[in-house]
Parts: C-alpha cells; sequence; structure tokens
C-alpha cells in the first residue's frame, strides 16, 4: 500500500478537504440525477459507491477523528447503505500509513531517540494503519514488539474535525439533526482519550490484569519505558484479524471457544468493572486456530456510571418489563421516552421499543445462544432497516437515548456481529455471567 508522506493538519486545511469532497459529493449526486433522467432504471448503488470512495479517500488522507467516524459508523450492520460499510471498513486496519521520516520524527520529538537507537531492530514499514495511529514490528532481546505510533495533529483536531464530519455523518445515516450534540460531546470526549496515550498504557496494564483469568485470552506485556504520549509499545501478539482466521476454515471448535472468550471478556468488564473496551471491531484482535484471542488497544473505554448501568440491565428483567408503569420509568430514565411526548407518542416509541429490547436481549435469556442462527440477525437488520424508513422516528423533534448508550450499544453491536461471523456457539446464560462477576471458574 502507498505510504502518506504528510498529513493535513491545520484547521484551514482539514478544512478544505472537506469542501472539496463536499463538492464531489454533489457534483456525484447531479451525475446520478442526470442518469436518472435517460435511464429510470439506475438505481442509487452507482451513486452510492461514488460517494463512498471519495469521502473514504478524504478521510484516510486526513485521518483522526474524522477517519474514526466512519470506523464507528462501518460496524453498525444495516444502518449505512453496503458501499458504505465496506468501503469504511477498510478504516479498521487497513488505511494507508504514514512514511518512515514522520514515524522517526514523532520518535524524536517524544522519547528524543530514534527506533534504531532504542531497540535492536524497527521495521519502518507498518505492519497496520487504523484512524489514530499505525503499528510497527520491532525486537529487542531477541523479542518481537508492537510499536503503535499515534499520527501527528489527531489530538489538536478532535473538536474542529467532528464540526466537518457532522453534517457528512447525519447525511449518510439519514437523521435529521436534531438534539444530536450530546452524543457528538460523547464521541469527543472518547476521541480525546484515545489520542491520550499515557492514559490508553495505564488502562491497557489494568485491564489486561484484571482480565487474565478469562479463558482463552491473551494480553501483551506493555513498555513504559519505551512508550511516550505518542508512542506505545508492547509485545507482538501472533494471529490473524478475523476476515483472514475465517478464510483458513478454522474448526467449529476454535470458533465456539473464541466467542466464549469475547462474551466472557465482555460481561466480566462491563458487570464486575463497570467500564467496557469500547472499541470492539475486528481489527483489535488476533484469532488462532487454536481457539485463542489476543486483545490490545484499550484506547477506547467507557466507563459505566451506576444509575445507567441499573436502568440499561433491567431491559434484559422481562417481569419488570411486563409492569407498564416501571417499565415507561426506565424508559424514560434511558432518555428513550422524554417528557414532553403526548400519550399517542409514549405508546408508539415504547412499542418499537419493547420489539427491538426483545431481539437484542434474547441471547440473555437463554443458557444457550447460535450467533450463527441467519435467521436471527435477518429479523434483527429487516427490523432496523424498517425503523429506518419510519416517517416517525426520521421526523423526530428528539434524540432517543442516553449519551451513555451510544457506546454501550456500539459496544453489543460489535460484539454480536464478530460473534455472528463465527458463527460461534456461546454460553449466554446469567449464571454463566454471575460466574465470570463472582470469579468463579467457568468450564467451557
Amino acid at each position: 500500500m502507498k505510504e502518506q508522506s504528510n498529513i493535513p493538519t491545520t484547521k484551514v486545511e482539514r478544512a478544505g478537504k472537506f469542501v472539496t469532497t463536499g463538492l464531489k459529493v454533489g457534483s456525484n449526486y447531479i451525475k446520478h440525477y442526470t442518469r436518472k433522467l435517460m435511464d429510470p432504471s439506475v438505481t442509487k448503488e452507482a451513486l452510492h459507491q461514488d460517494n463512498a470512495e471519495d469521502i473514504y479517500n478524504t478521510l484516510s488522507n486526513l485521518k483522526g477523528s474524522a477517519l474514526k467516524v466512519a470506523q464507528m459508523l462501518s460496524m453498525d450492520k444495516g444502518m449505512l447503505p453496503k458501499a458504505y460499510s465496506e468501503k469504511f471498513a477498510m478504516s479498521q486496519y487497513s488505511a494507508p500509513p504514514l512514511s518512515g521520516p514522520l514515524v522517526v520524527n514523532t520518535f524524536m520529538k517524544t522519547l528524543g531517540k530514534s527506533p534504531s537507537q532504542l531497540y535492536d531492530k524497527f521495521d519502518m514499514h507498518a505492519s497496520n494503519a487504523a484512524s489514530i495511529g499505525q503499528v510497527h514490528k520491532a525486537w529487542k532481546n531477541d523479542k518481537p514488539l508492537a510499536v503503535k505510533i499515534q499520527y501527528p495533529g489527531v489530538a489538536n483536531s478532535v473538536k474542529s474535525d467532528l464540526r466537518l464530519v457532522k453534517p457528512f455523518a447525519i447525511r449518510i445515516v439519514g437523521m435529521n439533526e436534531v438534539d444530536m450534540d450530546k452524543y457528538f460531546d460523547e464521541i469527543e470526549s472518547k476521541l480525546l482519550e484515545e489520542t491520550d496515550y499515557k492514559l490508553e498504557l495505564s488502562r491497557s496494564m489494568a485491564l489486561s490484569r484484571e482480565c487474565a483469568h478469562i479463558p482463552h485470552l491473551r494480553f501483551p506485556g506493555y513498555y513504559p519505558e519505551l512508550s511516550s504520549e505518542r508512542i506505545i509499545t508492547m509485545d507482538w501478539l501472533d494471529g490473524l484479524h478475523l476476515k483472514e482466521f475465517l478464510q483458513t476454515n478454522p474448526s467449529q471448535e476454535a470458533r465456539d471457544k473464541i466467542g466464549q472468550a469475547l462474551w466472557d471478556f465482555y460481561q466480566f468488564q462491563v458487570h464486575k468493572l463497570r467500564q467496557v473496551h469500547a472499541d470492539p471491531h475486528p481489527g483489535n484482535f488476533l484469532m488462532r486456530a487454536d481457539g485463542t484471542v489476543g486483545i490490545f488497544d484499550f484506547g477506547c473505554v467507557k466507563e459505566i456510571p451506576e444509575d445507567f448501568y441499573v436502568n440499561y440491565f433491567l431491559l434484559v428483567d422481562k417481569e419488570v418489563l411486563k409492569d407498564d408503569k416501571r417499565r415507561y420509568e426506565i424508559y424514560t430514565n434511558l432518555e428513550m421516552i422524554h417528557p414532553t411526548d403526548t400519550p399517542k407518542e409514549i405508546e408508539f416509541f415504547s412499542g418499537l421499543f419493547q420489539h427491538m429490547i426483545d431481539l437484542l436481549t434474547l441471547p440473555f435469556t437463554l443458557e444457550n445462544f447460535d450467533f450463527g442462527n441467519e435467521a436471527y440477525f435477518n429479523e434483527i437488520y429487516a427490523y432496523m432497516d424498517e425503523l429506518y424508513n419510519m416517517k416517525e422516528i426520521r421526523e423526530s423533534k428528539v434524540a432517543r437515548g442516553s449519551r451513555h448508550s451510544l457506546y454501550i450499544n456500539r459496544t453489543y453491536f460489535g460484539l454480536y456481529s464478530i460473534l455472528s461471523d463465527l458463527k460461534a456457539n456461546v454460553i449466554t446464560s446469567q449464571t454463566r455471567i454471575q460466574q465470570m462477576i463472582s470469579g468463579q471458574p467457568a468450564v467451557n
């Protein structure tokens, strides 16, 4: 892949890229409707492909928050047209990498030494490149290491980038710009944390230690002395990303072991630690034929407030939700229903939410769940598509759902998506979750 020799870092440069892209997208619409006049059978698929290509090329050149939003959108299957989700998924681990001189410059600025002075050997060509940084392989004392390097200007451009990317995100998803600010404030706070590599290093070490007892998980060791505010050095983990792993035709036993390990990993964090690795995209996991999975990149960690946690997981309790008054109270606490809603709106949105909750919480209500059940996921995607096209939702004057639900929902959608691709059969019972919380040994 061609390396990138520079990244636009000033607000003016970055805004200029968005303006240019906006003009290209506008031109694509004109071309589409001109074709449509000539041939009424022309669909929007070609338009989506052109727009996805132009937008992704700009975002991958800018890196940082702009590209991270594309990555987040790509994880929500059913939210985006296929052309966008497929193109934006490339941001998970195959964005264009930085060139060698920029890498060396980062080392000199933050650690005062070049890579050759710090490591016995350092590969100047990136192994992986994503939205916030890229990874290089290095060796020290005959030990292979992974060195994560943040792109220049990322931390300083979070706020301005989100202002620029917001209209694109809203237009792509098809939402009105109602009171979306609370969600973008949440995204901004998480992205600022992701650019703080010292915070990420401390969280990585702490969460790896807390979760080390979970079967079939592998975590790297970390090296603070070879890390800085823009560099993290850790052990190199062998394994394959999800797409490549599945191409090896792994055994069902390996799929199930990995699926169970990921399920346990997330339940333990959410229910015991009240904080969670909230970036479950395939680029953050390395899978192996023996059923183990390597986990790294704790840059995005969502801390879960107690009142939100209590109300959110009451949604799993079918008995509680049978009480209309209690259900209305929970929906209100989670900002799914608003005090200004009319009785008609309350009845309408409560019914929609209840059906979605019944679908999404189904695995929690069973002893085992087969995430290879395509009918289950087809029903979810069909219902999401139905909601997406509902006039009442698209014209709603309020955004429904707490800001805290943004990353928790994203975490579970990401987890479900990976388990679905693995076609894993997982023990999902409440007994299993309680075992994880209490520290009892869980038997696979």
